[in-house]
């Protein structure tokens, strides 16, 4: 489309490609996780950092998924050092397990990319009763951030080398309930919106990575970044509970 094509000060625009932003970088040195890489944006994430030479490991609820994604990564890149490992973000003792494997494995961790998301799903408590969107797109992530944080300062630290912590979020953080974060209401069935809980999930996206910025920018010595992104209107199939949206996925973003 036409008027995505203009370029920015950085030279790259809206249609730019993953390849096509990365071209020469060489990081086979760096070690990233991935979270929900079984489909969408985070499938072509972990394509194109494998590409480029980096340890990725993909976060996947769906193992038998993962091991395809995993499989047609190395159909087109023999060389790609790519792992799948369970995660469900809808459970804590999962974040807590995944976690623990990770760092119990002594690799650094350079890059951690918190993608995995639902969208507008029906109301629904996750296995630690909390509103199913806000346990899997805020919670599962802030806990993970938490639990893998010293693993990648001391990479940062080790490998003389600025990490890089990112929240995939949505315009739609704009969109929450009235009250922003309703959190004496989080798990109010008879108030709940489907749309707007995912707002209200992305608005903590969004603030998780201000406040952690803010926190480790304080720390001296300490060389990690923390951003939220919002990916822009890409049609993935992140909008399966809420078909309406296909129409309008340029209006709403991700």
């Amino acid at each position: 489309m036409w008027w995505f094509s203009g370029k920015g000060p950085s030279g790259f625009s809206a249609s730019s490609t993953a390849e096509e932003v990365t071209q020469q970088i060489d990081a086979t040195d760096l070690t990233a996780i991935v979270t929900g890489a079984t489909s969408g944006i985070g499938t072509e994430t972990a394509r194109v950092l494998a590409l480029r030479g980096v340890h990725v490991v993909m976060a996947v609820r769906n193992m038998e998924a993962g091991r395809e994604i995993k499989e047609t990564i190395l159909r087109n890149n023999s060389t790609a050092k790519i792992d799948t490992t369970e995660l469900d973000l809808g459970s804590m003792e999962s974040v807590r397990k995944f976690a623990s494997q990770f760092n119990s494995r002594g690799l650094p961790l350079n890059i951690l990319i918190n993608n995995a998301g639902i969208m507008a799903t029906p109301f629904k408590l996750s296995k630690d009763n909390i509103e199913l969107q806000f346990a899997t797109n805020h919670i599962g992530h802030f806990l993970l951030t938490n639990l893998l944080l010293e693993t990648m300062k001391q990479t940062a630290i080790k490998q003389k080398k600025e990490g890089r912590i990112v929240n995939v979020a949505s315009r739609r953080h704009k969109l929450s309930y009235s009250e922003g974060i309703r959190f004496d209401k989080i798990n109010d069935k008879s108030g709940y919106n489907s749309l707007s809980a995912y707002g209200q999930s992305k608005l903590a996206n969004v603030l998780h990575a201000n406040e952690l910025a803010r926190q480790l920018k304080q720390e001296e010595g300490t060389k990690i970044t923390a951003n939220s992104l919002n990916p822009g209107a890409i049609a993935t199939n992140l909008f399966r509970y809420h078909s309406l949206i296909d129409g309008f996925v340029g209006l709403l973003g991700k």
